[in-house]
Order: C-alpha cells, then structure tokens, then sequence
C-alpha cells in the first residue's frame, strides 16, 4: 500500500484546512492506523474487508485518467472518489436494500450529483453479475468527467457537482480514494 493513506469516511477537504498540524497529525496516524485494520494486499489486488478509512492516494491529482477493476460481493456498496469528493457509484445492483437509492440503474455514475444532473445516472447498466470483475476508465478533466463501465460509456463529459459546497466548482486538485462499506471490494490494475 505504498503510495496510499487512510482518511476518515467523508472528511470535507474545506474543514481539513482548518486543521493545525498538532490535530492533523494526530487524524491522519488514526485513519492510518484505522486502514492498516481493513485494507491488505494478496495476490496483486487491494482488498477491503467492508468498513474503516477511505484509502486515499498519498499525492493529490488535477486532470487525470484512472484506468481500474473491481470486483464486489452481494450487497456491497462502494465508490471511488474524485478529487476527495464523492463519488463514482460502485453497487450491487440486485440488492434489494439499495434499489430505491437507485442501485438497479447500476454502477459507474456520479451518484452524489443532483437527482437531474447529467451523470447522476449511467448511461445504461454495465454491471457483470456480483463476483465477476468490472473495469471503469475514467477520465477528468477540469470538472468534467467522462466514464467508461466494462468498454460501455456510462457518462459523458458531465460537470461533477462539488458535493462539500454546491455553490463552488469542483477543487482543482486532490485525492482519488478508493470507498468502501458493507462487504468486501477488491481492486487490481
């Protein structure tokens, strides 16, 4: 996990700024200490047991493509976060406890955008059946991010909404984090 840190589930980047180093010390050995209890490696892939910190790259990123497979088990609901801002929707999309959420349209959307937003929603469902490995390319560039779930584009060029302060345009730059609760996620490539 080298290249990789924990962060707090949902910490607001503007709050995080408001940190003196004593406290931001004092959080980040937490969410270390925290992931060290949820997140391993085996065999090449990233594997998360359901629950603790966000594991968050250790640089942050402005433009940038991030090519992925995940791979989930039945009920898990999960998410990669964009510039530390949720997030491109990852679930199982026959649970039945996340169906009015809007888990049957399926993964690879930018759910936290608004509900008519381009993008909240993919453009059509991609998901291979629960155990079997799914792959996202996607690509920001500025606020706009474009998708691509199992070679099938699911949003294109759609502004991602700034989810801590709706009336600012995304953060320039930040962390791409990799979420995770309710079962285990496993990531590779």
């Amino acid at each position: 996990l080298a290249g990789w840190r924990g962060q707090a589930p949902d910490q607001n980047p503007y709050e995080m700024t408001k940190w003196n180093a004593d406290e931001k010390a004092s959080r980040q050995k937490a969410a270390d200490d925290d992931l060290r209890k949820h997140w391993r490696v085996e065999n090449g892939q990233i594997i998360n047991d359901g629950g603790g910190a966000y594991l968050t790259t250790a640089r942050d990123y402005g433009d940038f493509e991030l090519l992925v497979d995940w791979r989930l088990t039945p009920g898990t609901d999960s998410g990669i976060y964009l510039r530390g801002t949720p997030q491109v929707q990852i679930w199982d999309p026959s649970h039945a406890g996340s169906k009015g959420l809007g888990a049957d349209k399926g993964s690879g959307a930018l759910w936290n955008n608004g509900d008519k937003s381009p993008g909240k929603w993919p453009a059509v469902k991609a998901d291979k059946l629960v155990g079997e490995w799914n792959t996202f390319r996607i690509l920001m560039i500025g606020e706009r991010v474009s998708i691509w779930f199992n070679d099938q584009r699911v949003v294109d060029d759609a502004v991602m909404e700034n989810y801590w302060d709706r009336g600012k345009p995304m953060l320039p730059t930040g962390p791409i984090q990799l979420q995770t609760h309710g079962g285990e996620m496993r990531f590779r490539n």
